[in-house]
Protein backbone atom coordinates (compact mmCIF):
# COMPACT_ATOMS: atom_id res chain seq x y z
CA UNK A 1 0.00 0.00 0.00
CA UNK A 2 2.80 2.41 0.89
CA UNK A 3 4.62 1.68 -2.37
CA UNK A 4 1.42 2.34 -4.40
CA UNK A 5 0.87 5.63 -2.55
CA UNK A 6 4.49 6.64 -3.21
CA UNK A 7 4.16 5.84 -6.92
CA UNK A 8 1.10 8.08 -7.16
CA UNK A 9 2.72 10.91 -5.23
CA UNK A 10 6.46 10.58 -6.01
CA UNK A 11 7.34 14.25 -5.56
CA UNK A 12 5.14 14.81 -2.55
CA UNK A 13 5.87 11.67 -0.57
CA UNK A 14 8.97 13.18 1.01
CA UNK A 15 6.85 16.06 2.26
CA UNK A 16 4.33 13.56 3.63
CA UNK A 17 7.24 12.16 5.65
CA UNK A 18 8.03 15.70 6.84
CA UNK A 19 4.39 16.22 7.85
CA UNK A 20 4.44 12.99 9.87
CA UNK A 21 7.65 14.13 11.58
CA UNK A 22 6.10 17.57 12.28
CA UNK A 23 3.10 16.03 14.07
CA UNK A 24 5.29 13.52 15.91
CA UNK A 25 7.59 16.28 17.17
CA UNK A 26 4.64 18.48 18.15
CA UNK A 27 3.11 15.75 20.31
CA UNK A 28 6.20 13.79 21.39
CA UNK A 29 8.32 16.69 22.65
CA UNK A 30 5.46 18.48 24.38
CA UNK A 31 4.00 15.36 25.98
CA UNK A 32 7.35 15.09 27.74
CA UNK A 33 7.60 18.84 28.43
CA UNK A 34 4.18 18.67 30.10
CA UNK A 35 6.05 17.31 33.15
CA UNK A 36 6.54 20.95 34.19
CA UNK A 37 2.73 21.30 34.37
CA UNK A 38 2.31 18.01 36.26
CA UNK A 39 5.06 18.96 38.75
CA UNK A 40 3.05 21.34 41.04
CA UNK A 41 -0.03 19.13 41.53
CA UNK A 42 2.13 16.04 42.16
CA UNK A 43 4.00 17.99 44.85
CA UNK A 44 0.74 19.20 46.38
CA UNK A 45 -0.73 15.71 46.51
CA UNK A 46 2.17 13.72 47.91
CA UNK A 47 4.24 16.35 49.74
CA UNK A 48 7.50 14.84 48.51
CA UNK A 49 10.65 16.93 48.26
CA UNK A 50 11.01 18.95 45.05
CA UNK A 51 14.33 17.32 44.21
CA UNK A 52 12.76 13.87 44.46
CA UNK A 53 9.92 14.70 42.06
CA UNK A 54 12.04 16.76 39.65
CA UNK A 55 14.59 13.95 39.67
CA UNK A 56 12.16 11.79 37.69
CA UNK A 57 12.44 14.19 34.74
CA UNK A 58 16.23 14.39 35.07
CA UNK A 59 16.39 10.60 35.19
CA UNK A 60 14.39 10.42 31.95
CA UNK A 61 16.78 12.91 30.36
CA UNK A 62 19.75 10.75 31.30
CA UNK A 63 18.01 7.64 29.99
CA UNK A 64 17.31 9.33 26.66
CA UNK A 65 20.97 10.31 26.34
CA UNK A 66 22.25 6.84 27.19
CA UNK A 67 19.93 5.26 24.62
CA UNK A 68 21.21 7.41 21.74
CA UNK A 69 23.93 5.05 20.40
CA UNK A 70 21.68 1.99 20.74
CA UNK A 71 18.83 3.81 19.04
CA UNK A 72 21.06 4.67 16.10
CA UNK A 73 22.13 1.06 15.67
CA UNK A 74 18.49 -0.07 15.83
CA UNK A 75 17.57 2.49 13.16
CA UNK A 76 20.34 1.15 10.91
CA UNK A 77 18.96 -2.37 11.22
CA UNK A 78 15.19 -1.92 11.43
CA UNK A 79 14.33 1.55 10.14
CA UNK A 80 12.07 4.34 11.45
CA UNK A 81 8.80 2.43 11.63
CA UNK A 82 10.18 0.10 14.30
CA UNK A 83 12.06 2.85 16.17
CA UNK A 84 9.29 5.46 16.15
CA UNK A 85 6.54 2.96 16.97
CA UNK A 86 8.66 1.67 19.86
CA UNK A 87 8.88 5.23 21.14
CA UNK A 88 5.12 5.70 20.79
CA UNK A 89 4.46 2.54 22.79
CA UNK A 90 6.93 3.41 25.58
CA UNK A 91 5.74 7.00 25.96
CA UNK A 92 2.04 6.06 25.90
CA UNK A 93 2.66 3.27 28.43
CA UNK A 94 4.49 5.66 30.75
CA UNK A 95 1.77 8.29 30.59
CA UNK A 96 -1.08 5.81 31.02
CA UNK A 97 0.66 4.07 33.94
CA UNK A 98 1.66 7.29 35.77
CA UNK A 99 -1.81 7.81 37.34
CA UNK A 100 -1.23 4.66 39.43
CA UNK A 101 1.69 6.36 41.21
CA UNK A 102 1.82 5.94 44.99
CA UNK A 103 5.59 6.07 45.57
CA UNK A 104 8.46 8.13 44.12
CA UNK A 105 9.96 5.18 42.25
CA UNK A 106 6.72 4.88 40.30
CA UNK A 107 7.38 8.34 38.84
CA UNK A 108 10.93 7.37 37.94
CA UNK A 109 9.63 4.28 36.13
CA UNK A 110 6.72 5.96 34.29
CA UNK A 111 7.41 9.66 33.65
CA UNK A 112 11.15 9.04 33.83
CA UNK A 113 12.25 5.76 32.25
CA UNK A 114 9.30 5.05 29.94
CA UNK A 115 8.45 8.59 28.83
CA UNK A 116 12.13 9.60 28.63
CA UNK A 117 13.10 6.44 26.75
CA UNK A 118 10.16 6.83 24.39
CA UNK A 119 10.81 10.49 23.74
CA UNK A 120 14.32 9.93 22.36
CA UNK A 121 12.78 7.74 19.65
CA UNK A 122 10.15 10.34 18.73
CA UNK A 123 12.03 13.61 18.93
CA UNK A 124 15.22 15.26 17.64
CA UNK A 125 17.46 12.19 17.81
CA UNK A 126 14.99 9.74 16.31
CA UNK A 127 13.89 12.09 13.51
CA UNK A 128 17.47 13.05 12.62
CA UNK A 129 18.36 9.40 12.05
CA UNK A 130 16.23 8.98 8.91
CA UNK A 131 14.79 12.32 7.78
CA UNK A 132 18.03 13.56 6.10
CA UNK A 133 17.83 10.60 3.71
CA UNK A 134 14.69 12.00 2.07
CA UNK A 135 16.20 15.30 0.93
CA UNK A 136 19.48 16.61 -0.43
CA UNK A 137 18.81 19.98 -2.08
CA UNK A 138 16.03 20.86 0.41
CA UNK A 139 17.43 19.07 3.43
CA UNK A 140 17.68 22.13 5.66
CA UNK A 141 14.18 23.36 4.81
CA UNK A 142 12.60 19.93 5.27
CA UNK A 143 14.19 19.31 8.67
CA UNK A 144 13.45 22.81 9.92
CA UNK A 145 9.76 22.41 9.04
CA UNK A 146 9.64 19.06 10.83
CA UNK A 147 11.34 20.42 13.94
CA UNK A 148 9.18 23.55 14.03
CA UNK A 149 6.37 21.23 15.10
CA UNK A 150 7.77 21.56 18.64
CA UNK A 151 6.88 25.26 18.80
CA UNK A 152 3.44 24.78 17.28
CA UNK A 153 2.75 21.87 19.62
CA UNK A 154 3.75 23.92 22.67
CA UNK A 155 1.18 26.55 21.74
CA UNK A 156 -1.61 23.97 21.28
CA UNK A 157 -0.90 20.97 23.50
CA UNK A 158 0.48 22.53 26.69
CA UNK A 159 -2.51 24.86 27.31
CA UNK A 160 -4.77 21.88 26.62
CA UNK A 161 -2.86 19.79 29.15
CA UNK A 162 -3.24 22.57 31.74
CA UNK A 163 -6.99 22.60 31.06
CA UNK A 164 -7.14 18.86 31.74
CA UNK A 165 -5.19 19.34 34.98
CA UNK A 166 -7.54 22.11 36.11
CA UNK A 167 -10.62 20.06 35.27
CA UNK A 168 -9.68 16.57 36.43
CA UNK A 169 -6.24 16.66 38.05
CA UNK A 170 -2.80 15.56 36.91
CA UNK A 171 -3.85 11.92 36.53
CA UNK A 172 -6.55 12.86 34.03
CA UNK A 173 -4.02 14.91 32.05
CA UNK A 174 -1.62 11.94 31.88
CA UNK A 175 -4.36 9.66 30.59
CA UNK A 176 -5.42 12.11 27.86
CA UNK A 177 -1.81 12.72 26.81
CA UNK A 178 -1.19 8.97 26.63
CA UNK A 179 -4.29 8.46 24.50
CA UNK A 180 -3.26 11.22 22.08
CA UNK A 181 0.25 9.79 21.71
CA UNK A 182 -1.11 6.31 21.02
CA UNK A 183 -4.13 7.13 18.84
CA UNK A 184 -2.53 9.84 16.69
CA UNK A 185 1.10 8.77 16.37
CA UNK A 186 0.86 4.98 16.17
CA UNK A 187 -1.08 4.82 12.87
CA UNK A 188 0.51 7.95 11.42
CA UNK A 189 4.08 6.66 11.67
CA UNK A 190 3.27 3.49 9.75
CA UNK A 191 3.81 5.69 6.67
CA UNK A 192 7.51 6.02 7.37
CA UNK A 193 10.39 4.36 5.55
CA UNK A 194 14.11 4.83 6.18
CA UNK A 195 14.98 6.18 2.73
CA UNK A 196 13.13 6.88 -0.54
CA UNK A 197 14.90 4.00 -2.32
CA UNK A 198 12.97 1.59 -0.06
CA UNK A 199 9.82 2.42 -2.06
CA UNK A 200 11.41 3.15 -5.41
CA UNK A 201 11.88 6.93 -5.04
CA UNK A 202 14.80 9.37 -5.08
CA UNK A 203 15.59 12.18 -2.60
CA UNK A 204 13.81 15.50 -3.18
CA UNK A 205 11.17 13.72 -5.29
CA UNK A 206 13.52 13.42 -8.26
CA UNK A 207 12.75 10.85 -10.97
CA UNK A 208 14.24 7.44 -10.33
CA UNK A 209 17.60 6.85 -12.02
CA UNK A 210 17.67 4.44 -14.93
CA UNK A 211 18.89 0.91 -14.12
CA UNK A 212 22.68 0.80 -14.15
CA UNK A 213 23.03 4.59 -14.13
CA UNK A 214 25.66 6.02 -11.77
CA UNK A 215 24.48 7.48 -8.48
CA UNK A 216 23.91 11.22 -8.36
CA UNK A 217 27.01 12.76 -6.80
CA UNK A 218 26.80 16.37 -8.02
CA UNK A 219 27.02 17.83 -4.54
CA UNK A 220 30.07 15.84 -3.39
CA UNK A 221 33.13 18.03 -2.86
CA UNK A 222 35.53 15.55 -1.23
CA UNK A 223 35.07 12.35 -3.24
CA UNK A 224 37.70 10.43 -1.27
CA UNK A 225 35.94 11.17 2.03
CA UNK A 226 32.46 10.44 0.64
CA UNK A 227 33.63 7.09 -0.78
CA UNK A 228 34.57 5.75 2.67
CA UNK A 229 32.19 3.15 4.12
CA UNK A 230 31.67 5.00 7.37
CA UNK A 231 31.32 2.90 10.51
CA UNK A 232 31.28 4.15 14.09
CA UNK A 233 34.92 3.10 14.80
CA UNK A 234 36.10 4.85 11.61
CA UNK A 235 34.16 8.00 12.48
CA UNK A 236 35.54 8.00 16.02
CA UNK A 237 39.07 8.06 14.57
CA UNK A 238 38.48 11.37 12.74
CA UNK A 239 38.99 14.96 13.83
CA UNK A 240 35.66 15.86 12.23
CA UNK A 241 33.70 13.58 14.56
CA UNK A 242 35.23 15.07 17.69
CA UNK A 243 34.86 18.60 16.34
CA UNK A 244 31.14 17.88 15.89
CA UNK A 245 31.00 16.41 19.39
CA UNK A 246 32.51 19.61 20.84
CA UNK A 247 30.21 21.82 18.73
CA UNK A 248 27.10 19.91 19.82
CA UNK A 249 28.11 19.67 23.49
CA UNK A 250 28.83 23.39 23.68
CA UNK A 251 25.79 24.37 21.61
CA UNK A 252 23.33 22.53 23.85
CA UNK A 253 25.23 23.64 26.96
CA UNK A 254 24.44 27.25 26.05
CA UNK A 255 20.89 26.47 24.86
CA UNK A 256 19.64 24.65 27.96
CA UNK A 257 21.49 26.88 30.42
CA UNK A 258 19.46 29.90 29.36
CA UNK A 259 16.25 27.93 28.87
CA UNK A 260 16.28 26.59 32.44
CA UNK A 261 17.53 29.69 34.27
CA UNK A 262 16.03 32.51 32.21
CA UNK A 263 12.66 32.76 34.02
CA UNK A 264 14.20 32.75 37.49
CA UNK A 265 16.79 35.35 36.46
CA UNK A 266 14.21 37.70 34.96
CA UNK A 267 12.16 37.59 38.16
CA UNK A 268 15.24 38.26 40.28
CA UNK A 269 16.20 41.39 38.30
CA UNK A 270 12.73 42.94 38.53
CA UNK A 271 10.27 41.44 36.04
CA UNK A 272 7.06 39.98 37.41
CA UNK A 273 6.52 36.23 37.18
CA UNK A 274 3.79 36.53 34.55
CA UNK A 275 6.02 38.57 32.21
CA UNK A 276 8.93 36.17 32.71
CA UNK A 277 6.73 33.17 31.88
CA UNK A 278 5.30 34.97 28.84
CA UNK A 279 8.83 35.65 27.58
CA UNK A 280 9.70 31.96 27.70
CA UNK A 281 6.62 31.12 25.64
CA UNK A 282 7.34 33.95 23.21
CA UNK A 283 10.81 32.52 22.58
CA UNK A 284 9.27 29.18 21.53
CA UNK A 285 6.81 30.98 19.27
CA UNK A 286 9.59 33.05 17.65
CA UNK A 287 11.53 29.86 17.13
CA UNK A 288 8.98 28.53 14.61
CA UNK A 289 9.65 31.04 11.79
CA UNK A 290 13.30 31.25 12.86
CA UNK A 291 13.84 27.53 12.33
CA UNK A 292 12.10 27.48 8.95
CA UNK A 293 13.88 30.55 7.57
CA UNK A 294 17.32 29.46 8.76
CA UNK A 295 16.71 25.92 7.52
CA UNK A 296 15.89 27.20 4.04
CA UNK A 297 18.86 29.58 4.22
CA UNK A 298 21.19 26.69 5.08
CA UNK A 299 20.28 25.10 1.72
CA UNK A 300 21.63 28.23 0.04
CA UNK A 301 24.66 29.37 2.02
CA UNK A 302 25.77 26.23 3.89
CA UNK A 303 25.19 24.51 7.24
CA UNK A 304 28.29 26.02 8.90
CA UNK A 305 27.04 29.55 8.30
CA UNK A 306 23.61 28.84 9.75
CA UNK A 307 25.07 27.11 12.81
CA UNK A 308 27.29 30.16 13.24
CA UNK A 309 24.38 32.57 12.83
CA UNK A 310 22.17 30.63 15.24
CA UNK A 311 24.88 30.29 17.86
CA UNK A 312 25.67 34.00 17.58
CA UNK A 313 22.02 34.41 18.55
CA UNK A 314 22.89 32.78 21.86
CA UNK A 315 25.97 35.00 22.21
CA UNK A 316 23.70 38.03 21.78
CA UNK A 317 21.19 36.49 24.20
CA UNK A 318 23.78 36.28 26.96
CA UNK A 319 24.99 39.81 26.27
CA UNK A 320 21.41 41.05 26.64
CA UNK A 321 20.92 39.08 29.86
CA UNK A 322 24.07 40.63 31.31
CA UNK A 323 23.00 44.12 30.21
CA UNK A 324 19.51 43.65 31.69
CA UNK A 325 20.86 43.21 35.19
CA UNK A 326 21.61 46.91 35.41
CA UNK A 327 18.74 48.15 33.26
CA UNK A 328 15.81 45.71 32.93
CA UNK A 329 13.41 46.97 30.28
CA UNK A 330 10.84 45.69 27.79
CA UNK A 331 12.95 46.65 24.74
CA UNK A 332 15.80 44.49 26.06
CA UNK A 333 13.33 41.70 26.82
CA UNK A 334 12.09 41.82 23.22
CA UNK A 335 15.70 41.72 22.02
CA UNK A 336 16.24 38.65 24.21
CA UNK A 337 13.20 36.93 22.66
CA UNK A 338 14.26 37.68 19.09
CA UNK A 339 17.92 36.72 19.49
CA UNK A 340 17.09 33.50 21.33
CA UNK A 341 14.03 32.45 19.32
CA UNK A 342 14.56 33.68 15.76
CA UNK A 343 18.30 32.99 15.69
CA UNK A 344 19.28 30.64 18.52
CA UNK A 345 16.57 28.07 18.02
CA UNK A 346 17.47 27.97 14.33
CA UNK A 347 20.44 25.69 15.05
CA UNK A 348 18.00 22.77 15.22
CA UNK A 349 17.44 23.21 11.46
CA UNK A 350 20.96 21.89 10.77
CA UNK A 351 21.38 19.65 13.82
CA UNK A 352 20.66 16.49 11.85
CA UNK A 353 21.80 17.72 8.44
CA UNK A 354 25.43 18.41 9.40
CA UNK A 355 26.49 14.89 10.48
CA UNK A 356 24.43 13.35 7.66
CA UNK A 357 26.51 15.21 5.10
CA UNK A 358 29.80 14.26 6.73
CA UNK A 359 29.15 10.62 7.64
CA UNK A 360 26.46 9.51 5.21
CA UNK A 361 26.40 5.73 4.94
CA UNK A 362 24.88 2.48 6.12
CA UNK A 363 25.95 3.00 9.77
CA UNK A 364 25.02 6.67 9.98
CA UNK A 365 22.49 5.86 12.71
CA UNK A 366 25.11 4.53 15.10
CA UNK A 367 27.35 7.53 14.38
CA UNK A 368 24.62 10.11 14.92
CA UNK A 369 23.34 8.27 17.99
CA UNK A 370 26.77 8.56 19.58
CA UNK A 371 26.97 12.24 18.65
CA UNK A 372 23.57 12.81 20.24
CA UNK A 373 24.97 11.43 23.49
CA UNK A 374 27.53 14.25 23.59
CA UNK A 375 24.83 16.79 22.70
CA UNK A 376 22.54 15.62 25.49
CA UNK A 377 25.50 15.64 27.89
CA UNK A 378 25.95 19.32 27.05
CA UNK A 379 22.25 19.92 27.57
CA UNK A 380 22.49 18.36 31.02
CA UNK A 381 25.76 20.09 31.98
CA UNK A 382 24.71 23.63 31.02
CA UNK A 383 21.86 24.09 33.54
CA UNK A 384 23.81 22.33 36.29
CA UNK A 385 27.00 24.38 35.83
CA UNK A 386 25.04 27.62 35.61
CA UNK A 387 23.13 26.81 38.79
CA UNK A 388 26.28 25.71 40.61
CA UNK A 389 28.08 28.96 39.74
CA UNK A 390 25.08 31.02 40.85
CA UNK A 391 24.86 29.10 44.15
CA UNK A 392 28.54 29.67 44.83
CA UNK A 393 28.90 33.28 43.64
CA UNK A 394 25.31 34.47 44.26
CA UNK A 395 25.28 35.95 40.78
CA UNK A 396 24.70 34.75 37.24
CA UNK A 397 27.38 37.02 35.76
CA UNK A 398 30.24 34.50 35.59
CA UNK A 399 27.90 31.73 34.42
CA UNK A 400 26.54 33.87 31.58
CA UNK A 401 30.02 34.87 30.44
CA UNK A 402 31.00 31.19 30.52
CA UNK A 403 27.99 30.30 28.35
CA UNK A 404 28.92 33.06 25.92
CA UNK A 405 32.47 31.69 25.66
CA UNK A 406 31.17 28.15 25.21
CA UNK A 407 29.00 29.38 22.32
CA UNK A 408 32.06 30.78 20.58
CA UNK A 409 33.84 27.44 21.03
CA UNK A 410 30.86 25.75 19.37
CA UNK A 411 31.17 28.05 16.36
CA UNK A 412 34.90 27.38 16.02
CA UNK A 413 34.34 23.62 16.27
CA UNK A 414 31.70 23.54 13.55
CA UNK A 415 34.14 25.17 11.14
CA UNK A 416 36.72 22.51 11.97
CA UNK A 417 34.12 19.87 11.04
CA UNK A 418 33.21 21.82 7.85
CA UNK A 419 30.41 19.73 6.32
CA UNK A 420 30.53 22.00 3.26
CA UNK A 421 33.97 20.62 2.41
CA UNK A 422 32.44 17.14 2.10
CA UNK A 423 29.09 17.89 0.44
CA UNK A 424 27.96 21.23 -0.92
CA UNK A 425 24.42 22.50 -0.38
CA UNK A 426 22.16 23.18 -3.36
CA UNK A 427 22.99 26.87 -3.41
CA UNK A 428 26.70 26.11 -3.80
CA UNK A 429 26.58 23.31 -6.40
CA UNK A 430 26.99 23.85 -10.13
CA UNK A 431 23.71 24.43 -11.94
Amino acid sequence: MIARLAQRLPFYYGWIVVAVAFVTMAIGVNARTAFSLLFPPILDEFGWERAVVAGAFSFGFLVSGALGPFLGALMDRKGPRVVIELGVFLMALGLLAAPFTTAPWHLYLTLGLLVGGGSVCLTYTGQSLYLPNWFVRRRGLAMSIAFSGVGVGSILLLPLAQTWIDAGGWRSACIWLGIIVLVVLAPLNLLLRRRPADIGLEPDGDPAAAPGAPARRANIVDHAWAAIDWTLPRALATVRFWALAVAYFCGLFAWYAVQVHQTKYLVEIGFDAKTAAWALGAVSLAGVPGQIVLGALSDRIGREWVWTLGTLGFVATYLVLIAMKGAPSMPLLWALILFQGLLGYGVTAVFGAIPAEIFEGRQYGAIFGTLSLTALAGGAAGPWATGALQDRLHSYDVAFWLCLAVSLVSIAAIWVASPGKVRAVAGRTPA
